[in-house]
């Protein structure tokens, strides 16, 4: 049943990433999208993450693929406005494609063999030990990371407005 689950999950996610790239509509490639992210959610809840899973949800594809998602209705793209990329542009894409696909080759060849522990734990995903991780190990990390964002949020505000007086 896992193996079945696995698979399906598996199978719509490469063939919704695959109709991200290869879809002409750029809207439809972010709803595409959504929807590869909405099973990778699904493998993660396989792998025992559930933390990881809905924010996964929340952040991808609730913030961010919804943001790409007005930003692409604002502009309002037309093939009369976009400009034409010339012969050079395509080849460089196509070597740079080429070049990732050997280095994915490569890299598979070398055998990745997972194991699979005989008593799965099911306490690995859960918050309760991410929260014990981050607030003992990584407590100074995690309150820089906080200071950064708001340092970040900060200038955001203070460079959107527009008729600040200092």
């Amino acid at each position: 049943m896992t193996l079945a689950l696995f698979l399906t999950l598996a199978v719509i996610s490469v063939i919704t990433a695959l109709l991200v790239v290869l879809s002409r509509n750029p809207i439809h490639s972010v709803l595409y999208l959504i929807l590869t992210f909405f099973t990778i959610a699904g493998l993660y809840i396989m792998l025992n993450a559930q933390f990881l899973a809905v924010v996964h949800i929340i952040v991808y594809s609730g913030a961010i693929m919804v943001l790409f998602l007005f930003v692409m209705m604002l502009l309002n793209l037309n093939k009369d406005t976009e400009p034409q990329k010339s012969i050079y542009w395509k080849v460089g894409g196509g070597l740079a494609a080429g070049m990732l696909l050997v280095t994915l080759v490569g890299a598979m060849r070398g055998g990745i063999e997972l194991q699979a522990s005989a008593t799965p734990d099911s306490n690995v995903g859960l918050v309760e030990n991410l929260g014990k991780v981050l607030f003992t190990d990584f407590v100074v990390p995690f309150e820089i990371a906080g200071i950064l964002f708001l340092a970040a949020m900060v200038g955001a505000v203070l460079v959107g407005k527009r008729d600040l007086k200092l």
